[in-house]
């Protein structure tokens, strides 16, 4: 197994290190009330910003291991890998838990071309979970966006062994990223832009059961992303006789409609070669921790997180191998520190986030949920999540709860000349710290950057590793390891709203 290499900062960071250094002599004005140790702040600084890891873990990911959709192999390498690696820096009690999830899926073949009336190679990805095609298809699309049920009837003898072209052609286009938190100068709309799809007079649901009764051989449609960006996600209860399914790039897509419509025949071959991984259902988390020292808190869980699983059209850079790789450098930093946290400082990598948040709902279940877990759930002090967006970590989007705002204030103070901004009151959904929520504990998820994340990167054939910077990743694990320090050193309990 390859281990990741020790990347030395640059020496153009030198300076910002110097000036960090300098600027955590003196506390933050207005924040004298809530403590912040400046001395480890300093030490964590130079150890995240100067003898970082965190590249070398992040292009381990998204470079060697590559996507990482649940319960398949590259998953489960991934998951080991990162066991491995926390092992060596000398974690405790490293484990993985396993939680049923079902069977995985790779993508082991994708012939995707128009051959007449001239060849043209079209980009496209097929729907995670898609059944393989019955070998190479060959011929003219049948174009059924606009029909009716009826209409799809009278279709019904074409359809058997087609190629299906399924929706009208896409109009519209997602053009905005949601607005930066962490900028605003009033409340927030945390949660993500529309999504478009096109549509026909007949549902997706109504189509796709049609074509799978007449034996469509594939369906096409299109997707809302702009300039070869596809928007790609899947379903893992799609049947083993659904009709197999590729998202072509808009532009793509778009063209072979008119030039059905316009009478002309375009030929395609399409082949979809999938692979179903039933051997091992299980879903499976990374847990690995920092014991707590202090008699009387140690057993109070500071948990810090991410998701280990991605989509299968790029390799997850943003979403979300930045934040697996800044949760195990935090937790190399402390380690590296040799810390005495009062607290157990733990980190949690979750798997099937991108399917409904599954590995953390499975963790909280187990762990935190119903009345058998009470005693848990009051030892439990905060779960601190990395997800969303990209890079840098802005501050911490807080749920409401007005109450710890100026704790999360003095701890994010001596962190601001390395690009934090600031907390925000409101709060953010359809990340793996709701199902904490939902349990009762306080959680709360981190601010990155939009630029580019909505229009451009998330759930897209554009998630590759150069859609983070290094800066950006040893920022993130710096804050991480601040925050979790922090909150395992802290007297008394988080307050609450």
């Amino acid at each position: 197994m390859i281990r990741p290499a020790v990347r030395l900062t640059p020496s153009s960071l030198l300076p910002l290190a110097l000036a960090l250094t300098l600027s955590l002599g003196a506390p933050g004005k207005g924040l004298a009330q809530e403590p912040v140790d400046r001395e480890v702040t300093r030490r964590i600084l130079a150890e995240g910003l100067e003898r970082s890891q965190i590249l070398g873990l992040y292009t381990y990911l998204t470079d060697l291991v590559g996507p990482r959709l649940t319960a398949t192999p590259a998953f489960k390498a991934a998951a080991d890998w990162a066991v491995e690696t926390l092992e060596g820096w000398g974690a405790s009690d490293v484990h993985l838990e396993a939680w049923d999830f079902g069977r995985g899926w790779t993508l082991e073949g994708l012939t995707l071309e128009m051959t007449s009336p001239r060849y043209f190679p079209l980009v496209g990805y097929p729907d995670a979970w898609s059944p393989s095609t019955a070998g190479v298809l060959s011929g003219t699309p049948v174009y059924v966006g606009d029909k009716t049920l009826e209409g799809l009837e009278g279709l019904r003898p074409q359809l058997k062994g087609a190629i299906v072209l399924t929706t009208p052609p896409q109009t519209q286009f997602i053009t905005e990223d949601r607005p930066q938190p962490a900028e605003a100068e009033e409340g927030v709309r945390s949660g993500a832009p529309p999504s478009y799809r096109a549509r026909g007079p007949v549902s997706s649901r109504e189509m796709s059961a049609f074509l799978q009764e007449a034996g469509a051989g594939v369906a096409l449609r299109p997707n809302m992303g702009q300039h070869g960006t596809i928007f790609v996600t899947g379903n893992r209860n799609t049947p083993d006789d659904a009709v197999p399914s590729v998202v072509l790039a808009a532009e793509h897509y778009n063209t072979l409609v008119r030039m059905t419509q316009g009478g002309l025949r375009p030929e395609l071959r399409i082949e979809i070669r999938s692979r179903y991984h039933d051997q091992d259902s299980n879903g499976y988390n990374v847990l690995a921790e920092i014991p707590g020292t202090d008699p009387e808190v140690a057993d109070e869980i500071v948990l810090v997180g991410a998701h280990l699983d991605s989509w299968h059209a790029a390799t997850g850079g943003s979403d979300n191998a930045d934040g697996v790789s800044a949760t195990m450098e935090a937790l190399r930093i402390l380690l590296a520190l040799e810390v005495q946290p009062r607290r157990t400082i733990r980190i949690g990598l979750w798997g099937g986030e991108e399917e409904g948040l599954l590995g953390a709902r499975a963790w909280v279940e187990a762990h935190l949920a119903g009345e058998a877990n009470q005693a848990a759930r009051e030892r439990f002090y905060v779960y601190l999540n990395n997800d969303p967006g990209y890079g840098k970590i802005y501050g911490w989007y807080l749920e409401e709860n007005d109450a710890v705002k100026p704790v999360f204030d003095a701890w994010l103070e001596p962190l601001k000349e390395t690009g934090a901004l600031k907390n925000v009151r409101e709060g953010i959904g359809s990340t793996d710290h709701v199902p904490f929520l939902q349990a009762g504990v306080p959680a709360f998820n981190a601010i990155q950057d939009y630029r580019d994340y909505d229009t451009r990167t998330h759930h897209t054939n554009q998630d590759f590793h150069e859609r983070v910077t290094e800066e950006g990743l040893k920022q993130s694990a710096v804050v991480l390891a601040v925050f979790a320090y922090h909150a395992a050193m802290r007297e008394g309990r988080l307050p609450v709203r």
